[in-house]
């Protein structure tokens, strides 16, 4: 459903699990920063009024799971910690040029959006499946839920706002195959992304 080209390495929940803490504070960040890129795209786009429902729906929805993971970092005996450079969208956003039309910078941040957001329940899927800890599994299950119908939100609006479907799908597609590239050195680090 997803279309990754390459699934995270099983062994990373090994290092995830081992390093909970870490994880957690990783994952608060993650969903301000999903929170932050719906307000960029309402303050970028405001033209397009559907986006900017759906954005506004999304931050608030975001910003709650923001409070949902920093409330079980503390029941947990754990403090939020300092946010760090996520290598993973630092290496994402190298992929697209610079510039072009309003309609082609705006597909480009909706389908790299899209794709960070699809890698989230990709190992979303793999916490709920292999932790332990069954509660902090369900919790991300209910999580991976959220994160699939934001993919594809995403998606559907790139498509949509696209000037040519069938541009936008290769862009996709090769966006997908330079994700897997990137994958290839990442999944030993204790973070979501990474």
């Amino acid at each position: 459903m997803l279309g990754l080209k390459l699934p995270t390495d099983p062994r990373w929940v090994d290092i995830a699990e081992k390093n909970i803490e870490e994880i957690l504070v990783d994952h608060a960040y993650c969903e301000q920063k999903a929170a932050s890129t719906a307000i960029s795209l309402i303050v970028s786009f405001p033209e397009y009024s559907d986006l900017v429902n759906a954005m506004t729906a999304l931050a608030r929805e975001e910003m709650g799971h923001f409070k949902m993971v920093h409330e079980r970092l503390l029941n947990m005996g754990f403090k939020m910690g300092w946010d760090r450079k996520d290598e993973y969208v630092v290496q994402l956003l190298k992929f697209f040029p610079k510039g072009g039309s309003r309609s082609t910078q705006l597909v480009h941040r909706l389908l790299i959006a899209g794709l960070i957001e699809a890698r989230s329940c990709e190992r979303f899927r793999l916490l709920s499946e292999e932790l332990k800890d069954k509660d902090l599994a369900k919790f991300y299950r209910d999580l991976m839920i959220s994160e699939a119908n934001h993919y594809t939100m995403f998606l559907k609006f790139a498509r949509q706002y696209g000037e040519d479907r069938q541009v936008v799908d290769q862009k996709w597609e090769d966006l997908l195959e330079f994700e897997a590239k990137i994958m290839k050195d990442l999944g030993t680090k204790e973070s979501i992304h990474g």
